[in-house]
C-alpha cells in the first residue's frame, strides 16, 4: 500500500485532465483536428500535454517503489512535492507565447530531481 503516493498521484491525474481539456479547447477553437496544423499555440498545448505524458507515470512508479520499500514519510513528500510543483511549473513556462524558460527549467530540474532521487534510494536501498 502507498498511500502518500496515492494521494500525488490524483494530483497529477486531475493535473492531467486539466491539461487534455486544455489541449481539446485549443483544437476547437484552432479547428485543428490532428497535428499542429501549424499553429504555436496548439504545439504549445501539445507538448505540455506529451511532455507530462512522458515524465509523471515513471515519476510516480518510481516514488511509489520508494514508499513500498519504506522510505520515510518526509522523503516520500519531498519527491511527491518536487514532481507536482515541477510539473507545474514546466506547464506554465512552456504554455506562455513569450516563454519566461526560469519556469521551465525549474520544472524539468524539479522533475529530473524526483527522478534521480528516488532512482538513487531504490538502488541504494538494493545494494544495501
Amino acid at each position: 500500500m502507498v498511500p502518500i503516493t496515492g494521494m500525488y498521484a490524483g494530483i497529477l491525474a486531475l493535473f492531467f485532465v486539466a491539461l487534455s481539456v486544455r489541449t481539446l479547447r485549443t483544437r476547437r477553437r484552432n479547428q485543428i483536428a490532428v497535428g499542429d496544423g501549424g499553429n504555436s499555440e496548439m504545439l504549445r498545448a501539445m507538448r505540455v500535454h506529451g511532455n507530462f505524458a512522458e515524465y509523471a507515470p515513471l515519476a510516480l512508479l518510481l516514488i511509489a517503489l520508494v514508499e513500498s520499500n519504506g522510505a520515510g514519510a518526509n522523503w516520500v513528500h519531498a519527491l511527491g512535492t518536487a514532481l507536482v510543483v515541477g510539473r507545474l511549473s514546466h506547464a506554465f513556462g512552456v504554455s506562455k507565447p513569450n516563454e519566461d524558460f526560469r519556469f521551465r527549467v525549474l520544472g524539468m530540474s524539479l522533475t529530473f530531481f524526483t527522478l534521480v532521487g528516488a532512482a538513487l534510494t531504490l538502488l541504494f536501498s538494493a545494494v544495501s
